[in-house]
């Protein structure tokens, strides 16, 4: 199996249109698109969107995913009503907009745990989080979505993180799923290479390749960063940048060749997801096309033998 690439929008935000995005994308030969969440994305007319998927498919591409970007549906875990009422509704209007886009998969990272509650509101989250994901499940069906995806996260404050965990979280859907086949989507992971966990003490616990490798019969999509020794800071992959990261891009594709068997699905994409230089200074802006050539280059010449 032979893992596609692509690109999440994050890097765009309030800087660049998408008209100038999928322009790049096309004259770098990617195809696939996941769209990254952005404020008005919760409020905007579904025009907006149906507007958005011309705009891409009259390019030859495809917005095959929708993902949040900033932690926004994290109520589930907050032990609020009112938050947790306010997570239901942007996720459902996310699962909307990701039929306007045509869209195949919709996700987000569960949530986080608030460091000053109790170890039980972290079960309490989950549970709750997971009820909620069940029954958004249904509305994916209905409105024509393949699966819905959750992002395992680098601190045991944002479930699932360890490998357990994962498992637990998809293992839950997977059960709500093959007992209502013709009712819901399956669940899968959501991915990233640069996500790794550390204790408080900065003791690697489980290293980014670890977690990416227990993810894989899970996971259907992911991210493309590079980080740190200790997943403090993650950036993309131009030369200055691997020489300070620690993802290798051959080991990764090795490791997901090891597994080609092992993936749930046979259209695994991957995309790159770097914010790119400091939003908003007229000296940094016009360095995000270099940075993201830089790295969609260097991704390419390792993903396309």
């Amino acid at each position: 199996m032979k893992i596609q690439l692509g690109l999440k929008t994050d890097c765009i935000e309030t800087r660049y249109s998408f008209d100038w995005l999928f322009d790049l994308l096309v004259d770098e030969g990617i195809t696939n698109v996941q769209l990254g969440s952005f404020y008005e994305l919760y409020w905007l007319d579904d025009s907006y969107f149906t507007d958005l998927r011309v705009k891409a498919e009259s390019r030859g591409l495809r917005i095959k995913s929708v993902f949040t970007a900033h932690r926004e549906l994290g109520g589930f875990f907050v032990g609020d009503p009112r938050m947790e009422r306010a997570a239901r509704k942007g996720f459902e209007r996310l699962i909307e907009v990701g039929a306007l886009v045509g869209a195949d998969y919709v996700g987000s990272n569960p949530g986080a745990v608030y460091r000053d509650h109790p170890p039980a509101a972290k079960d309490r989250g989950t549970a709750c989080y997971l009820r909620h994901l069940k029954e958004l499940s249904r509305k994916a069906r209905a409105l024509g979505l393949k699966g819905l995806t959750m992002e395992p996260m680098s601190c045991l404050a944002e479930p699932p993180t360890t490998p357990q965990e994962m498992q637990h979280y998809i293992g839950e859907m997977r059960a709500d799923h093959a007992t209502h086949p013709q009712e819901t989507v399956p669940a899968y992971l959501c991915g990233d290479i640069s996500h790794g966990l550390c204790d408080a003490k900065k003791n690697v616990t489980y290293s980014n390749s670890a977690l990416f490798e227990a993810g894989i019969p899970m996971m259907n999509e992911f991210h493309f960063k590079n980080t740190d020794a200790v997943f403090g800071s993650t950036f993309g992959f131009s030369p200055a940048d691997c020489s300070r990261g620690i993802v290798d891009l051959r080991a990764l594709k090795a490791l997901c060749d090891r597994h080609a068997a092992d993936w749930p699905v046979n259209d695994v994409v991957g995309y790159l997801e770097i914010m790119g230089p400091k939003i908003g200074r007229d000296y940094s802006d016009p360095q995000l096309a270099p940075e993201l050539r830089a790295s969609l280059k260097a991704i390419k010449q390792t993903f396309a033998d």
